[in-house]
Parts: C-alpha cells; sequence; structure tokens
C-alpha cells in the first residue's frame, strides 16, 4: 500500500512539471548524487536477492535515462573535489559498485565502456586469488535453488536432520548451521568449496555449472587490473567483508585490503565503502589516521558539501526500485521527500552479516 502511495504521489509530481525543475534547479545543482549496486545476475542472483542484484538489461536502461536526461556522470574523486569546491556540473551522479564479483566485469564493465560512463568498484579482496564462490552465498543460494525439495539429513555438512527449504528462515538457519560447522571444524576456503558441492550434490544441482558461470565469485587480480587500465577506480571495501570492532582487526582488514589493490592496480586506493553499509562512529578517526578520504554508507540521501566525508549517503538501486522512483532519485525529488537528510545510525548488528564473510 505504502508503495502504491508513493507511486501515485510521484507520478502527479512528474506530472506537475516538479520533476523537470528541481533537476535544472540551484539546489540539485549544489548535490552529488552517489548511486550504488552490488551484483548483475548471471544466473537469476536477483530473483534470490532483490535487495543485491539486478539485470544487465535494467543496468543498461538506468545508463539510458542518465544519457537522455543529460546527466554528468562524474568519478567518485572528481565528484567529490567539485562539490568542495562548488564547482559540480548540472545533474551531477556518480556509479559505484560494491563488492567487486565477477558479474561487474563480464556485464557492467561492458555497458560503462559503451556509454563511456566512469564508475568505482569497491573491492573486497579475499577471494579474488581464490577462483571458488563466496562461502556463506553460494550455500545461500543453492538452498534458495532447491527450495521446493527437502535436504535430508547430513552430518557431514552440519544439518543433522532433514529439513523442508520453502521457508527463507529455515533456509537462512541451515546456512547459519552450515556455517557454525565449517568454523568448528577449522575448514580451509577450499575445504569449504567441497562442502558446497556436496551440499548442491544432496540437492540436485549442478555444482560444474555454476562454477563454470563463476557465480558468485570475485574478480581475479588480471580483471581488476584490466578494469582499473580501462578507467575504473578500484577502492577500499575490506578484505573479508568485515569491520572488527577492535580497532587492530579493522585497521589490518583496511591495511591488507589496501595492499592487495594497490599491488593490482599500481595506484593506491583512497575512497572506502562501509560493508554491507554498517557503520559506526569509532570507525571515522580509524579511517581518517589511515588516510581515507571518502566513506560511503547503504544510508539513502545526496550528498551536499555539508556531509560528512566519511559518513556519506547513497542511493541504492535495487531490483525493486521502479524507474519512476529511480529518476525521482536523479532529479533530487527523491531526496525532498525524504528529508534530503542521512537517516540516524542503526544499532550495531547481534552478529556479523556473512553477505561476503570467508
Amino acid at each position: 500500500m505504502k508503495k502504491r502511495i508513493r507511486l501515485g504521489l510521484l507520478r502527479a509530481l512528474k506530472a506537475a512539471g516538479l520533476f523537470d525543475r528541481v533537476r535544472e534547479g540551484k539546489w540539485r545543482r549544489s548535490r552529488l548524487l552517489i548511486l550504488c549496486y552490488h551484483g548483475v545476475a548471471i544466473d537469476q542472483e536477483n530473483q534470490w536477492r532483490p535487495a543485491l542484484f539486478t539485470t544487465a538489461s535494467r543496468l543498461r536502461e538506468r545508463f539510458e535515462m542518465l544519457k537522455q536526461g543529460g546527466y554528468n556522470v562524474l568519478s567518485l574523486n572528481e565528484g567529490l573535489e567539485r562539490l568542495q569546491k562548488r564547482d559540480l556540473p548540472a545533474r551531477s551522479v556518480v556509479l559505484t559498485f560494491d563488492d567487486g564479483t565477477v558479474d561487474f566485469y563480464t556485464l557492467a564493465y561492458p555497458l560503462l565502456r559503451e556509454f563511456k560512463f566512469p564508475a568505482t568498484v569497491y573491492q573486497t579482496t579475499y577471494y579474488c586469488s581464490r577462483p571458488v564462490p563466496v562461502f556463506p552465498l553460494i550455500c545461500s543460494y543453492l538452498l534458495w535453488k532447491a527450495r521446493e525439495s527437502r535436504l535430508g539429513a547430513a552430518p557431514s555438512i552440519g544439518v543433522p536432520n532433514e529439513t523442508a527449504l520453502h521457508s527463507l528462515d529455515v533456509r537462512e538457519a541451515v546456512v547459519r548451521r552450515i556455517a557454525a560447522f565449517t568454523e568448528q571444524q577449522n575448514f580451509s576456503t577450499e575445504q569449504k568449496s567441497e562442502l558446497a558441492a556436496e551440499l548442491a550434490e544432496r540437492l540436485g544441482l549442478k555444482y560444474q555449472e555454476i562454477l563454470r558461470k563463476r557465480v558468485l565469485q570475485l574478480m581475479n587480480p588480471a580483471e581488476i587490473a584490466e578494469a582499473a587500465a580501462g578507467g575504473v577506480a578500484v577502492e577500499l571495501h575490506t578484505h573479508r567483508h568485515r569491520t572488527p570492532h577492535d580497532r587492530v582487526l579493522f585497521e589490518k582488514e583496511i591495511r591488507d585490503n589496501r595492499n592487495e589493490i594497490e599491488a593490482i592496480t599500481k595506484t593506491r586506493p583512497r575512497h572506502f565503502c562501509y560493508p554491507s553499509g554498517d557503520y559506526e562512529q569509532v570507525f571515522l578517526p580509524w579511517l581518517a589516521e589511515l588516510g581515507v578520504e571518502s566513506a560511503t554508507t547503504c544510508d539513502p540521501g545526496i550528498t551536499t558539501v555539508n556531509s560528512p566525508p566519511l559518513i556519506l549517503p547513497r542511493f541504492v538501486d535495487t531490483t525493486g526500485q521502479t524507474a519512476l522512483e529511480f529518476e525521482a532519485w536523479l532529479t533530487g525529488v527523491g531526496a525532498l521527500l525524504q528529508g534530503g537528510r542521512v537517516k540516524p545510525k542503526r544499532q550495531p548488528r547481534q552478529a556479523p552479516d556473512p553477505h561476503l564473510v570467508s
């Protein structure tokens, strides 16, 4: 119901000419919209996690809207520098992609080259030299693909009882049990991949086909280097997609991540994105001391000259966002409707998000 009301309001505002007036006005010109994308579906991942994955056709449509609307797509570095100088061109937008999965290289990067748009990839690095899917994600994905079936008791992978897989909550509970089992057994990355293969076999899925398609794998060093040479800025996202509250461990995540990226791209990354969008105030001085110049969140908003540089808002474009909602944010109307402010920081999670944790 709320979605329907919101779309009705947006249609009315657009028909009244507000979209055009805000887009061309001084208010929008003094603001930088940072767009956020995660993955581009190779094999139905957008149906599995619509909040994280879009499709190549949808991404093309978004790029066409940027082009037809006369939006100035800037690199993150240029956008932030010109924002501080109060020298932004009209309708300024930045494109960012989180995680650095291989679908960026195979699906998003060719589109960026076609449209001649600059972009930033926030690259997590632990799996870059490991040609296997990210373990918690592939387990969740396999269970989703088999959601109409049952998983028999499988103590060898940490599942003691037969389980029906129709419920999301049940599937995620199975993922947690499997992850806990691998931690208890101190499994290596290779052993975890073998366990994922066993899980796929028990579910009647073709794991080798998933490996061939490189579903839920990260770009390898050669692909990252090629994208960087082609103009993509490769920036920080932690080594293992985690932000420990222990300062020593937090700094290690950043340093390991930076060292990997610098070795591959021969450039020193200076910008950061919080994994899963989760941040705490205590992280800010740590990042500043590590030479990080900006840090983006997943909090919805549009960036102004007064935005704290280490808590920058973004608009996360997902499968569930309509073209009208996307246009509203491009013009600035979307930001106006939500008050133009970053929402208050939520409380820390009780358990780490396994999104890309190894």
